[in-house]
């Protein structure tokens, strides 16, 4: 097909996590292979900011519930305006008002399912339904919209997010240096945590189990530091604070080069309880050949191969304990993994999640 396919991203989501980072680099990833994209978003939205900055062409629209009417007859003009083969929506409200806009227009319409969490099998949420192919970030979720959400087999697709191996590299980091910005030493056993702040992705369980590891290990100069932004913050200081661990936890807020922070750190945890696909901060971990702890949450287990990754069950703090306490044993007696990140490379790259959802996009066009 010579015509360049033009897709349109919808997202009424204004925080900034692994869905809308997943977004932003898919996108990236089409316009190398000679896709246009657009995204329409909200005003105050952080992926606008980041699409901004990478020069996309960005709408802004209300959003404001699955019938905003004002927000559907826009999608509708921009579809026929900027003549859109392609429609892909997101997350709920913006999956309503997208996908109904993409079918009125006569356009195909891909509906893209991050979170693990099952979506209701009502028969009057039949959005989904309607959608000529669906996308999941995981096996797991996958599964979960054949059996609740009777979507055909044939029309949904796991395509898990795809870092890039070139940004996510272990050989270009300085070890010495991303430490000297939070002043640890080099010696410093650190046990750090990238995520999103919000209730589903457990802090307070990565707060116990650093009690449980330094009262465990009394000897060893431990660390621990969470990176991310979120809604509760506020509860996460709290529990440090009441555990007595302000000189051992460390939160360092959003940060724009998650290479640095897992350039730095000695185990990676995961500590979710639900909401996950395949967690690209995971697969940034394993690039970067750091030991990972994590849950069996949503579709984890997808990235389970021998030697690579400690996965635990998800409803057991002393799981996670174990985990991380065997993990330090290894880093002590100089037993490290290095196969994690040829395990992403063949089986998770960039490339191929690009390669997958482009032969989608062209099966598509060509029915």
């Amino acid at each position: 097909m010579d015509k360049k396919i033009k897709v349109l991203h919808t997202e009424w989501s204004d925080g900034w996590g692994g869905q809308e980072i997943r977004i932003l680099n898919e996108m990236r990833g089409l316009r190398e292979v000679n896709v246009e994209l657009f995204l329409a978003c909200t005003e105050n939205s952080s992926i606008k900011i980041e699409a901004e900055k990478n020069y996309f062409v960005v709408f802004i629209l209300p959003f404001k519930g699955i019938f905003d009417l004002v927000t559907f007859f826009k999608l509708v003009y921009i579809i026929l305006r900027y003549k859109i083969d392609i429609v892909n929506t997101h997350s709920g409200k913006d999956t309503w008002v997208g996908g109904l806009a993409a079918i009125i227009t006569g356009r195909k319409f891909i509906r893209t399912r991050h979170l693990s969490n099952k979506i209701s099998s009502r028969k009057t949420n039949f959005i989904n339904q309607l959608a000529h192919h669906v996308i999941t970030t995981g096996s797991s979720v996958r599964e979960s919209m054949i059996l609740h959400n009777r979507i055909k087999p044939e029309r949904i697709s796991s395509i898990p997010s795809g870092p890039d191996p070139y940004i996510f590299d272990p050989l270009s980091i300085e070890r010495d240096n991303a430490r000297r910005e939070y002043s640890i030493n080099r010696q410093t056993i650190v046990i750090g945590i990238l995520a999103v702040i919000r209730k589903f992705k457990r802090h307070d369980r990565f707060i116990k189990m650093a009690r449980v590891i330094v009262d465990s290990n009394p000897q060893l100069d431990i660390k621990f530091l969470i990176a991310g932004d979120g809604p509760i913050k506020g509860e996460v200081r709290k529990k440090i604070k009441s555990l007595n661990l302000d000189k051992k936890i460390q939160m360092i807020g959003h940060i724009d080069e998650p290479q640095n922070f897992l350039g730095l750190i000695d185990i990676f945890v995961l500590t979710s309880d639900s909401g996950e696909g395949v967690p690209q901060s995971i697969m940034q971990a394993m690039l970067m050949n750091v030991p990972v702890v994590a849950t069996n949450a949503g579709s984890t287990f997808d990235l389970n191969s021998e030697n690579s990754i400690s996965i635990v069950n998800k409803d057991s703090l002393e799981e996670i304990i174990t985990g991380v306490q065997n993990t330090i044993t290894n880093l002590y007696n100089k037993k490290k993994n290095c196969n994690s990140r040829k395990f992403i490379m063949e089986n998770f790259s960039k490339e191929i999640m690009v390669e997958k959802i482009l032969k989608i996009y062209k099966n598509l066009l060509e029915q």
